[in-house]
């Protein structure tokens, strides 16, 4: 017989304790629910997609700038004392430089300098960040103690002028060692996002059940922690792209950065500061090529930080 009389205690019950919502789901699955939806957000958006043909259209110019130059200007490599800082006219929408060259094929060249530090630095920052952001987390101890005073100091000196005394002594230096002195001075940040992520989820159920079913270090890092951790220092170096490649361009200003026969942006506009009254466009296009590069790697990181965090949504 059927014991009517319990339905009701069990009722009771479940509305005393409802069953959570589904809680268990295993981190692969909410990571891969969690991009599908940045994704759709991300797409919906128009900046994200303004922000993306722009690069396409800055990565083009640096892969392959003489073929653009041939298209989109008469002159070439052809450069005539006589046309020094003419302005724009048919054929050469940009004017000329003081050396009488196209503008706009001088500043389709000053692509290649920036975007290849900006991503160059950002990459070995970011493998960086990781390696010591999962170790410092993970282990703790003398190592951490060490990392964080050490990144402390860095966070002391200013990006710029610290930049600026490293290469003034090394005078002889390319773009190469641009790079490296900025990746020495910028891995600073992500690496302290990182080690935070991972001391949050050091404890994390899933990761004490990996343990106790003898998964290794290694094994717990690298397959459980870095996963569910990478994702905010991923956002970080979106925006760092942005803030190497000025801070590339304000070295080259400054005198310090790249010289002369190179070609970049913030040479280019050092060389217009003394004729930006008389001839604007010195300064205008390259300025305007920088601040939209720059523009659209921070628009790409703001919308990807907000799609990707949970509580901004």
């Amino acid at each position: 017989m059927t014991d009517t009389t319990r339905a009701p205690e069990a009722a009771g019950e479940a509305a005393e304790h409802p069953v959570p919502p589904d809680t268990a789901r295993p981190p692969s699955q909410e990571r891969a629910s969690l991009g599908k939806d940045a994704w759709l957000e991300l797409r919906a958006r128009p900046t994200v997609w303004a922000a993306l043909v722009t690069l396409l259209v800055m990565t083009a110019m640096a892969l392959a700038p003489g073929v653009l130059t041939s298209l989109l200007t008469d002159a070439g490599d052809h450069c005539d004392l006589a046309d020094s800082k003419l302005g724009p006219s048919a054929g050469h929408p940009f004017g000329f430089d003081l050396q009488g060259c196209d503008y706009l094929a001088q500043v389709i060249r000053g692509t290649r300098p920036s975007l290849i530090a900006g991503l160059a630095v950002t990459a070995a920052s970011l493998l960086i960040a990781v390696v010591l952001g999962l170790l410092c987390g993970f282990y703790g101890g003398w190592l951490d103690a060490l990392v964080s005073r050490v990144t402390d100091v860095f966070f002391g000196l200013p990006f710029v002028l610290g930049a600026t005394v490293i290469l003034v002594a090394f005078p002889d230096h390319g773009l190469g060692a641009m790079i490296l002195v900025l990746t020495v001075l910028g891995w600073t940040t992500m690496t302290r996002i990182m080690r935070s992520q991972v001391i949050a989820l050091a404890d994390a159920d899933y990761v004490r059940a990996a343990r106790m079913l003898g998964a290794r270090p290694a094994r717990l890092m690298v397959r459980h922690i870095l996963p569910n951790a990478i994702t905010p220092v991923v956002v970080v170096a979106m925006l760092n792209v942005g803030a190497v490649i000025s801070g590339e361009a304000t070295l080259d200003f400054l005198g310090v950065g790249l010289q002369y026969p190179e070609v970049s942006w913030g040479l280019q506009l050092n060389a217009a500061q003394a004729f930006v009254l008389d001839h604007p466009h010195l300064l205008f296009f390259p300025a305007l090529f920088l601040s939209a590069t720059v523009l659209s790697f921070i628009l790409l990181g703001d919308a990807a930080r907000d799609a990707f965090d949970p509580r901004l949504k």
